[in-house]
C-alpha cells in the first residue's frame, strides 16, 4: 500500500489561513462555527484540502524517470483498474473511478507501480477529467518516448450526482491516445483487454 504520510503533514500557516475562511463560510451558511461539532471543522477541512491537492508538490515526470530501465520489449504493457480520486475544479466536489493505462515501449520500460503514482500525482489537484486524461498521456509520452500511449478514465462525478442534474448512475469516460494506439487494431486490442476479466 502506498505511503502518503509525508503528504499528511500540512503547512501550519496555510492551514490557519484556509481555516479562517472556512470559519466564515460555515457562519455564512447559517451555522454556528463555535458549536462543539463544528469547532475544529475549519482546521480539519484545511488539512484535508492540502492532502487532497498534494499533487501540486509532486513532479510526475520525475516519478517515471526514477524507475526507467532499458529493455527491448516492444509489446503492449497495461495497468488497468487504477483507482482515481480527484476534486472537480468547478465545484470542489469529488469525482472518482478508474484509470486504464497502456504503453508500447521503445527501448525503455518503467516500474509498474510508477503508473498509478503519476495518476495520483495528477489526480490530487483541482481537475477536470478531460485534462487529467491528457496530462497522464502526455507525461508518459514525453518521458518514456514510447511507440504509443493509451489512457482511458471512467469516473462518477458528485457534481452531477449530488447537485444539478442529480443523475446518480451516470459515468463519464474520457480517452487519449498517441502513436500506435491511433491505429484501429492496436486501440481495439487495448480496449478489449481492459474490458476483459483476466484476473
Amino acid at each position: 500500500m502506498e505511503d502518503f504520510s509525508e503528504f499528511e503533514k500540512s503547512n501550519e500557516e496555510t492551514t490557519q489561513k484556509i481555516a479562517s475562511h472556512y470559519h466564515e463560510i460555515i457562519k455564512q451558511l447559517g451555522e454556528q462555527p463555535e458549536r462543539e461539532g463544528l469547532l475544529k471543522t475549519p482546521v480539519r477541512v484545511a488539512k484535508a484540502l492540502q492532502f487532497l491537492t498534494h499533487g501540486y508538490n509532486v513532479d510526475p515526470a520525475e516519478i517515471l524517470r526514477s524507475a526507467m530501465f532499458q529493455e527491448e520489449y516492444k509489446q503492449m504493457v497495461i495497468v488497468k483498474d487504477i483507482e482515481v480520486y480527484s476534486l472537480c475544479e468547478h465545484h470542489l466536489l469529488p469525482f472518482f473511478g478508474k484509470a486504464h493505462i497502456a504503453y508500447i515501449p521503445n527501448g525503455y520500460i518503467v516500474g509498474l507501480s510508477k503508473l498509478p503514482r503519476i495518476v495520483e500525482a495528477f489526480a490530487r489537484r483541482l481537475q477536470v477529467q478531460e485534462r487529467l486524461t491528457t496530462e497522464i498521456r502526455d507525461c508518459i509520452e514525453d518521458t518514456l518516448k514510447p511507440l504509443g500511449v493509451a489512457v482511458v478514465i471512467e469516473c462518477r462525478h458528485l457534481c452531477m450526482q449530488m447537485r444539478g442534474i442529480q443523475k446518480q448512475n451516470s459515468v463519464t469516460t474520457t480517452s487519449a491516445f498517441t502513436g500506435e494506439f491511433l491505429k484501429d487494431t492496436t486501440r481495439s486490442e487495448f480496449l478489449r483487454l481492459i474490458q476483459g476479466k483476466l484476473h
